[in-house]
């Protein structure tokens, strides 16, 4: 169950609280809804709940703080706004991506695609989906941990009739598992039919905690839905009746032909219109809405809460009416959800409702739990199987989450293939006109470029890396947040390097035989110094990479890694060279030969050699100023990820 305790928004200049002092509690085995029109701070109410926003109040799932889970996405399931994906991306890789996100296998993602109906899209692009399928995805994406908890924003907005169906469908078969769901919505209809609690909200307080056949009978009006090709006349004739009558009557204009009445009954509306002779094409009873006072709850005895609850101590009332705001209660045992059978629904049509059919046996336990995860508990067709793997060691597999980040769109396959085109047609050019060393022609590096292109486009995956996280955040259900643990920093240093390895060694592989191709072998020959010539190469384009990864780290953006890889060269490469010519600098070079002479010890198989050469690689102008760049970014990185946890 959900315990949400005194939420409390900050305070905003010269505007009321977007939430203030709201407490209210959502049991497992029922559908709860917080009902609010647009503003009344139900999304503001789940970003507390899930400490995505700072503020006061604490929330406890089943009786945890949401900090104090060691592997959130296997308690709480969310769905805030649409899904977070790159549009390049198929259904299935950004499902299976997030498999390794959240430590489970890659056969779940199959399972909770086919219990929302999206196995025949799942190699379909995000960008090209409609409103029903992304909320599928979405409700699939909350799926994958196997939580005993589902929150979710709104996610009927913007759906048809029959996605709505299915989606509600769902929610109560999650819901009739044992598990929790606890759903926004504007619309008091959707709340009053699919819901088994209502928590109504208004202007950032609570006005109302009602099991949902009390918030029916006592806050929604009932009213006669009419259609007639003479709408205005009737209209005019039931306000008159009503005003000779003396009786609360409001009849409004729904466009068109269609008019609703509220305060009266099918019978008088009919013999009304019988009497004045006007055809009536459809007369039904309707639930309505909540009328103009709306703001204000309607309260039968003591209290709106249901029975049993103790009646609440006067607060401050709310702007739009003198009622004082009732308060939830905190306290007392859960209901018991009722033992009922497992659901099997019949989910032959993508858009109806799911047609559920009593199980041979019962769930034994609540979803998400740890007892009872073996076969006797209990499963739907319409819903993912409960996992049966341990929890892992920590909430994400970094290195199988960055694999398939990367290789799951062609952005960094086009990038590697631009470099290859540039680098080859300039080391063509450089042949042609001449007076380029070799080193510089095989890497198709001119000198009036800071960096070679294979440096620049290993700059350029390494800044997409942590680019794309935080404009698709995947990994963050409030669209930004991106987790900056150092797992997930080494998994993506270790792919970028590798990618940007593959693409040095192929830019001189391609360079060359292009070379040899139009001039012959005087310009491929092998230099003496090739293993010294080759580490700078390496670690070139290794560095540039790393310092994309890390730049976009820091600044939350692709084009701000990009521009601190040229930057380098450009900017720092000139002071460390200044530095350089000093006297220290001069003094500290010739201190390796006398270390060596002076420290008799030795490393095994030569260690000191290869030791003496990078500190020989880092001691040039650019790989002074890499190394130095890539220190004070990792100290930056490490200062805002400090800086988080502490907020």
């Amino acid at each position: 169950m959900i315990q949400a305790l005194g939420l409390t928004s900050n305070p905003r200049k010269e505007l009321p609280l977007a939430v203030d002092d709201v407490s209210f509690e959502a049991h497992a085995g029922r559908v709860t809804m917080l009902l609010g029109a647009p503003g009344a701070g139900k999304t503001t109410a789940l970003r507390l709940m899930l400490e995505l926003q700072p503020g006061r109040g604490i929330t406890y799932f089943r009786g945890r703080p949401l900090h104090s889970i060691g592997h959130p996405s296997r308690e709480v399931g969310v769905l805030l706004g649409d899904v977070p994906g790159h549009p390049a991306r198929t259904v299935r890789g950004h499902v299976r991506m997030l498999c390794a996100a959240a430590g489970v296998p890659a056969r779940r993602g199959d399972e909770v695609l086919e219990a929302v109906g999206l196995v025949s899209l799942r190699e379909e692009r995000l960008g090209v989906l409609s409103r029903g399928m992304d909320r599928r995805l979405g409700l699939a994406c909350a799926l994958l941990g196997d939580p005993h908890t589902l929150v979710l924003d709104e996610p009927a907005r913007g759906l048809s009739a029959g996605e709505n169906r299915w989606l509600h469908g769902m929610l109560r078969a999650y819901a009739d598992q044992g598990g929790t769901v606890l759903s926004t919505t504007a619309d008091p209809k959707e709340a009053a039919r699919a819901a088994d609690r209502v928590v109504t909200l208004d202007q950032g307080r609570l006005l109302a905690d009602q099991p949902a056949a009390d918030f029916s009978r006592t806050r929604l009006r009932p009213r006669v839905a009419v259609r007639t090709p003479h709408a205005a006349r009737l209209s005019a004739l039931l306000t008159k009746e009503a005003r000779t009558a003396r009786r609360s009557v409001e009849v409004a204009e729904d466009g068109g032909n269609r008019i609703s009445v509220y305060g009266s009954t099918c019978a008088e509306v009919g013999e009304t219109a019988f009497r004045n002779g006007i055809v009536v094409h459809q007369l039904a009873d309707e639930t309505g809405d909540m009328g103009p006072g709306a703001g204000v709850p309607h309260v039968e005895g003591p209290t709106a809460l249901e029975e049993g609850t103790p009646a609440p101590q006067p607060s401050a009332a709310p702007s739009s009416g003198a009622q004082p705001s009732a308060a939830p209660s905190t306290g007392g045992q859960p209901p018991t959800a009722s033992p009922a059978s497992a659901a099997t629904p019949d989910t032959g049509h993508p858009d109806g409702p799911p047609d559920f059919r009593p199980a041979d046996r019962p769930p034994t336990g609540p979803r998400g739990g740890d007892e009872g995860r073996g076969a006797e508990s209990g499963s739907s067709a319409g819903l993912p199987p409960p996992l049966s793997v341990r929890s892992a060691p920590r909430p994400l597999h970094p290195l199988r989450y960055e694999i398939r980040r990367i290789t799951g769109v062609g952005t960094g396959f086009l990038v590697g293939a631009a470099v290859l085109v540039v680098s080859a047609l300039i080391a063509v050019l450089l042949a042609r006109i001449g007076h380029t060393p070799q080193p510089r022609l095989l890497a198709g590096w001119p000198r009036e470029l800071p960096l070679p292109p294979a440096a620049i486009g290993a700059g350029l995956l390494g800044a997409l890396a942590f680019g794309d996280e935080f404009r698709h955040p995947a990994l963050a259900a409030d669209r930004g947040g991106v987790p900056r643990r150092l797992g997930l920093l080494t998994a993506k240093l270790l792919v970028t390097s590798a990618a940007a390895l593959v693409l040095a060694v192929l830019t001189i592989g391609c360079d060359a035989e292009l070379l040899h191709l139009f001039y012959g072998r005087e310009l491929i020959e092998i230099p003496a110094d090739w293993l010294p010539l080759g580490a700078s190469w390496l670690g070139l384009v290794v560095g540039c990479a790393w310092a994309g990864v890390l730049a976009a780290g820091v600044f939350r953006s692709t084009t701000a890694g990009l521009a601190t890889v040229v930057a380098v060269p450009l900017l720092v490469g000139p002071v460390v060279r200044k530095l350089s010519e000093g006297p220290p600098v001069r003094a500290a070079a010739g201190a390796s030969p006398r270390m060596r002479e002076e420290f008799p010890l030795r490393w095994p198989f030569g260690g000191e050699r290869y030791l003496e050469g990078a500190l020989r690689i880092i001691a040039q102008p650019m790989g002074g100023a890499l190394a130095l760049s890539l220190a004070v970014l990792l100290c930056a990185y490490l200062l805002t990820s400090l800086r988080n946890r502490a907020r």
